[in-house]
């Protein structure tokens, strides 16, 4: 993966799309011929791989450039998010003759933008972007997961039990971004006092520190109904905001470690694919695709961003992304 990842980063093509590929090949139904199809451990291997690829993207999060734009990046990571599992669920349903509540499972799902696939993207080339789109695009990837995870979940409860009422719902949105942002914000702050303050004979045991603690944030999140994928952003906002031991370093380690986890995941989710059961659907999802690019995005963008003095352009590149 990194041999070819240096031969084809001149070409331009986005290493995740590689990763997936070097996947499939190696798959039941590719020239490693390695059977696979265990959706469990693919998800443990995705939220594991998630966890830290976040908490590296917050430690790399400057705080004075996410101000000016925190409220555009909340109401994207939360409207816009709403606005394309509504459009895209709603088209879905019609396109494939479904009952509406499995076309809007289906838009919930994929509503949400990837985070890997943000931080890749913006940080791997060192982009240069005006007017603060990077801070913005970046702070919205690693807001994003709580509004799909509740949009999902939701829905799901909803198909399970229709008498399911709003107050459940609100309830469930209150506890993934509340509980979530309340974790991450504390629990940073708890990360750096506890770094400075643990001496230990032995420099390499840091890392084994680093890496615990921003397991232990998601995994406290999540036990008492919040978002762990939120609070693992926050933490590492918080954390690599502020002055600890041997920081240039552990920043250093969770860079590649954010690295083997992006292989790891995409390497998985290819594995996971069988290239024939996609050709039946391929029509289909290209369609769905192309309604959540050119019609969903732009029209959720367009309406999160109304009141904010983003130009145009901005706004479409932003849709883009």
């Amino acid at each position: 993966s990194i041999a070819l990842a240096k031969i084809f980063d001149n070409l331009g093509v986005p290493t995740l799309i590689l990763f997936l590929s070097l996947g499939m090949l190696a798959g039941s139904e590719g020239i490693g011929r390695i059977y696979f199809d265990d959706a469990n451990l693919a998800q443990s291997i995705g939220i594991i791989s998630l966890i830290f690829i976040l908490f590296s993207g917050g430690l790399g999060t400057n705080r004075q450039d996410i101000k000016p734009v925190l409220f555009q990046a909340i109401s994207l990571a939360t409207i816009g998010v709403f606005i394309s599992a509504v459009i895209v669920g709603s088209i879905a349903a019609y396109l494939l003759n479904i009952d509406l509540k499995y076309g809007l499972l289906l838009g919930a799902i994929i509503s949400s933008t990837d985070a890997a696939a943000v931080f890749n993207v913006l940080r791997s080339k060192n982009v240069s972007l005006k007017k603060n789109l990077k801070p913005l695009l970046e702070l919205e990837s690693g807001c994003n997961d709580p509004m799909a995870i509740f949009l999902t979940i939701g829905i799901i409860q909803f198909i399970q039990e229709p008498s399911t009422d709003f107050w459940s719902f609100l309830l469930l949105f209150i506890l993934q971004f509340g509980l979530g942002g309340i974790v991450g914000l504390s629990m940073g702050q708890l990360i750096v006092y506890l770094m400075n303050k643990i001496k230990f004979d032995y420099e390499g045991i840091y890392p084994v520190l680093f890496l615990a603690f921003a397991g232990m944030v998601y995994a406290a999140t999540n036990i008492i109904g919040g978002s762990g994928f939120l609070a693992v952003y926050l933490a590492g906002v918080i954390v690599g905001n502020k002055e600890f031991v041997h920081k240039k370093s552990l920043k250093r380690f969770f860079d590649g470690l954010a690295w083997l986890s992006q292989i790891g995941m995409f390497l998985t989710l290819g594995l996971l694919v069988f290239p024939s059961k996609l050709l039946a659907i391929t029509g289909i999802g290209l369609i769905l695709s192309a309604v959540l690019m050119f019609i969903a995005r732009p029209i959720a963008v367009l309406f999160s961003l109304i009141f904010s003095k983003i130009g145009l352009k901005e706004k479409l590149f932003t849709s883009w992304v």
